[in-house]
């Protein structure tokens, strides 16, 4: 499925037109912008690493539509896919991101201290409590494009560093390929394993060749810091526990994070950064943070509400069911989570998520007893 016909040089024998797709029945951000006369522009490009336009585009070409949410339609091979194709990728950033512009600056914000409260979100409405994002090794392609030696390398890179970790960051890494039937069921009790995706998205984009060499799941002891190598990232960074203690769960995911960098720097390796883009990442939906702060939350009555989804646009939240973002709720339990990456710290993220969620459990606390909350439906935020 992957690069269908991106890496045919005999492309070339035709005009743009014969090789322009067909994106007449599309509903994604990347066919909102593509057109003939900006395909013919770019179809001659290709990155120094080697990817071109039909790559890029190539998974929103192969996948018109979600249900649900309007896709992005197409990714990074490497860092400068965001530069030799900025003609297309910045006007779908900008209408991903809410009209997020190429002069923009981008903010980072990893102190957990400027967080104001979150240490008290009722443990009788949320249930869990976590914060993630994603990181890209610079000098390397993204998984979309990465070679096998590559893919390798920051597996090896990556182990090294967490191995280094000590104290509550102390763990263990495990190996897709080549680890045991009782790690693999002990990693899917615990929701922790990530399996070959499934997504046509993410086929289509080529992150999952070579499946599963390369890739692996790394853990602290007490199963609160997860790192994924080489999933839809080079590394996808989870803090994560119980109950409804964000502060906590954010000042380990600061900490943890920080930690991480500073050991590949002192390799002599960096993430890919820049102060337009923030952290560079595979997808455009999670440029900037890469952050998606979450809880799970027991909402059965406001969730009911004919004026929920405008609450939580109004809060700049989103709503997924527990199981991700294809899922429904289930006994009126949501993963609630900030609905921006990019133009926002991430200290900013993980606040909209506290006090949203505050509001959101108020709100549910006085249906429960049959009141009404149009006094508390919030001005845009």
């Amino acid at each position: 499925m992957p690069f269908s016909n991106s890496h045919n040089l005999s492309k070339m024998n035709y005009c743009a037109e014969d090789e322009y797709p067909d994106l007449s029945l599309h509903n994604n951000h990347m066919a909102s912008v593509l057109t003939l006369e900006l395909y013919s522009k770019l179809r001659n490009k290709k990155t120094s690493s080697g990817f071109t336009v039909d790559d890029i585009i190539q998974t929103g070409v192969d996948n018109p539509g979600h249900p649900y949410i309007k896709t992005v339609g197409c990714v990074a091979g490497d860092e400068d896919s965001y530069v030799t194709f900025c003609d297309l990728f910045d006007p779908v950033i900008e209408d991903r991101h809410g009209g997020y512009k190429p002069t923009d600056q981008h903010k980072t914000d990893l102190n957990a201290d400027n967080l104001q409260g979150g240490d008290d979100l009722d443990p009788n409405y949320v249930l869990s409590s976590r914060v993630r994002t994603g990181r890209s090794i610079r000098g390397f392609c993204l998984p979309p494009h990465c070679s096998r030696g590559e893919r390798r390398a920051i597996e090896k890179l990556s182990v090294e560093a967490l191995a280094s970790l000590e104290g509550d960051f102390s763990g263990k890494y495990y190996a897709l390929k080549n680890m045991t039937d009782a790690e693999q069921q002990q990693l899917i009790d615990d929701h922790f394993l990530f399996d070959k995706p499934v997504s046509p998205l993410l086929l289509a984009s080529g992150m999952a060749r070579d499946w599963p060499d390369g890739r692996g799941i790394w853990h602290n002891d007490s199963k609160t810091f997860l790192v994924w190598i080489n999933e839809e990232d080079h590394l996808r960074i989870i803090s994560m526990q119980k109950g409804g203690n964000m502060k906590e769960v954010f000042s380990r995911f600061c900490s943890g994070l920080t930690q991480l960098e500073a050991l590949f720097k002192s390799q002599n390796y960096e993430f890919m950064w820049n102060s337009h883009l923030g952290y560079i990442l595979t997808c455009p939906s999670n440029l900037g943070t890469g952050l998606r702060a979450g809880v799970h939350v027991k909402l059965p009555n406001l969730s009911k509400h004919e004026k929920f989804g405008d609450i939580l646009k109004r809060l700049r939240l989103q709503k997924r069911g527990t199981g991700g973002v294809d899922t429904a709720a289930v006994g009126g339990v949501f993963d609630i989570s900030n609905a921006d990456r990019l133009g926002f710290s991430e200290v900013e993220l993980v606040q909209m998520v506290v006090d949203g969620v505050k509001l959101l459990i108020e709100m549910e606390k006085r249906l429960e007893k049959g009141q009404c909350i149009t006094d508390m439906i919030p001005a845009q935020k």
